[in-house]
């Protein structure tokens, strides 16, 4: 069970890293490692780092994997071809605010834009939050799109990081959620027990425990650095949880070799989580400099194939605007 205190979570986000500065002087890093504090990609998605998060990176490495996920650089100033502000087109596929209906029988909900971390990689980093927050009318609006809709089984909760909100609201919402009788699953997408992980406190598990449909929790681990002893206890604690799974996202100088995925696979599974998907950078306006080469992504995942067993063996996947699901690897051309 968790060890800390309930709501010391809040006290701890408050605490966060929030300039390139701080970030890199804390980590005896010169500070012309990072980008100019003015870059305006530094302004439009600022810096947000927990202390605990960066306590897992190793001083005076500027290639550490965890901060390169953080640290915004000069690249990402550099303009891309192919990479764009909305770039899996989700405009298109908001039938209300706050919602996305891109899959048959699974719905999106998009209750805030607030995040434990700001992942430089981030494909909702230009997403308009300030249109789809689930408040007031907008909320009611959302609720009424699900209830009318009875092939949606599955109720997805992303962000942002839904686990951002309050428990009361989230306790609210999700028994909203399961008053309607057609949705037989909630998942919630969250980064919070990754880099954060005092959030699963009792008071958070307290209203997971009451979730009416069966309760899928999908946390966001890129690197088997992320997880120490604090977050294995708090993914460990979610024992009331139906399934615990992990996504991850390749990233050039974080985690694009084998030795680095099967460890991370291998420490997932050591803390009760399955790996689940391995997705393909999306191109969002910033990131390029993340992008693996074609050649090497089906050369790591064809060995990471032969040295994992099946169930740890994460999918795959990229995502294309338009598609009936996530495209695998294998059915797409890299």
């Amino acid at each position: 069970m968790p060890k800390w205190k309930n709501g010391e979570w809040k006290r701890l986000l408050a605490e966060a890293f929030r300039s390139p500065a701080e970030l890199l002087e804390a980590l005896d890093l010169d500070a012309g490692h990072g980008s100019d504090t003015a870059a305006p990609w530094v302004d439009d998605f600022p810096v947000l780092v927990p202390r605990g998060f960066v306590a897992r990176m190793g001083r005076g490495n500027p290639d550490d994997p965890l901060l390169r996920q953080v640290l915004p650089v000069a690249a990402e100033g550099v303009p891309a071809d192919g990479y764009s502000k909305d770039p899996l087109v989700e405009a298109g596929v908001s039938p209300a605010a706050g919602v996305l209906h891109k899959y048959r029988g699974r719905a999106l909900l998009v209750p805030t834009g607030a995040c434990p971390v700001h992942c430089r990689y981030c494909f909702r980093r230009h997403f308009p939050y300030a249109e789809h927050g689930l408040v007031g009318e907008r909320l009611e609006a959302a609720i009424a799109y699900l209830a009318d809709d009875r092939s949606i089984s599955e109720v997805i909760l992303s962000g942002g990081d839904p686990l951002s909100l309050s428990d009361e609201f989230l306790a609210q919402l999700s028994s909203r959620i399961g008053e309607l009788p057609h949705v037989r699953r909630l998942r919630i997408h969250t980064r919070w027990p990754i880099v954060l992980p005092q959030r699963i406190d009792d008071d958070c598990l307290r209203w997971m425990d009451r979730v009416g449909p069966e309760l899928v929790v999908v946390v966001h681990g890129n690197h088997p650095n992320e997880i120490d002893d604090d977050v294995e206890g708090a993914l460990r604690g979610l024992g009331g949880v139906s399934l615990v799974l992990n996504q991850a996202v390749l990233l050039a100088g974080v985690n694009d070799s084998v030795e680095t995925q099967v460890a991370l696979s291998e420490r997932l599974f050591e803390a009760g989580v399955l790996p689940y998907y391995l997705h393909l950078l999306d191109p969002v306006e910033g990131a390029a400099h993340f992008s693996v080469t074609p050649e090497a992504v089906e050369s790591l995942y064809s060995e990471l194939a032969s040295r994992l067993p099946g169930y740890l063996l994460p999918r795959l996947v990229r995502e294309v605007p338009g598609a009936d699901s996530k495209t695998t690897f294998g059915t797409f051309v890299l």
